[in-house]
């Protein structure tokens, strides 16, 4: 909801603009410009981007638009295994990892309930961790390239509607939609770019770096809980973790 807030109000401003000026919707409107713009952007990036970031990049606008995780539900949640694992051992996590929908987390429930040792839980998941990262910062990267490539669209765009401008010079009646070609191609470029892309890149870089640390608290407390700490002591390292207003009270 708020992303299209924002992209209503940063397309209306420039509507707007342009409707103060004399100028109407319809002048904006040009589907040829559009071909190029858009078609020559997507083609580009296909060019670059192997099918499976392409799908990751996807996948992510997807998730970017879901409620972010939360580190204090996160927190209660190790808590509760915590105090688990004290009442019935390591290998009750097992039936707690079936019903946990992050993966990452449950494959570290999975690992203390098979018993491995604290120091191949922490390789294991540092592994992921790292990879999935690097994977997301990949597919974030088509969006940045995107928002690279359509303005050079629009570039051609204009080049090419100024060549039909230059061939039809005995044909004044004509010019116009050369022109307008041109212009709006432009346009259609940078404002793709600055509006839709560029910020949907910066949108996905915080998203990641935000589940990134959501995952690194979430191994921490798995690591105290198979090195046998209490939930006081998981609460107490974990706070640093939390905005101090949404710090939740420790465990009696």
């Amino acid at each position: 909801m708020w992303l299209l807030l924002g992209l209503l109000l940063g397309v209306g401003a420039i509507v707007a603009a342009n409707q103060l000026e004399g100028g109407s919707l319809l002048q904006l409107v040009n589907l040829p410009a559009a071909l190029i713009v858009f078609g020559g952007t997507l083609g580009a990036v296909m060019v670059q981007t192997p099918p499976a970031i392409l799908r990751r990049t996807g996948q992510l606008l997807s998730l970017s638009q879901r409620t972010p995780l939360s580190h204090d539900q996160g927190i209660q949640q190790l808590i509760h295994w915590c105090i688990t694992a004290h009442r019935k051992g390591l290998v009750a996590l097992e039936q707690e990892a079936s019903s946990v929908e992050d993966r990452f987390v449950r494959n570290g429930l999975q690992l203390l309930a098979d018993g491995k040792p604290v120091e191949a839980v922490r390789a294991t998941l540092e592994v992921e961790l790292i990879t999935r990262e690097q994977r997301d910062y990949q597919a974030a990267r088509v969006l940045e390239s995107m928002g690279g490539y359509a303005p050079t669209m629009g570039i051609i765009g204009a080049v090419l509607g100024l060549i039909q401008v230059m061939v039809r010079l005995d044909q004044p009646s004509q010019l116009g939609s050369g022109i307008a070609t041109a212009f709006v191609a432009t346009i259609y470029g940078i404002g793709v770019a600055n509006l839709l892309l560029l910020p949907l890149a910066a949108k996905l870089r915080q998203m990641i770096d935000s589940r990134s640390l959501y995952h690194e608290m979430m191994m921490e407390g798995l690591l105290m809980i198979a090195d046998g700490q209490g939930p006081k002591s998981v609460q107490l390292k974990l706070q640093g973790y939390l905005d101090t207003s949404d710090a939740a009270p420790t465990p009696s």
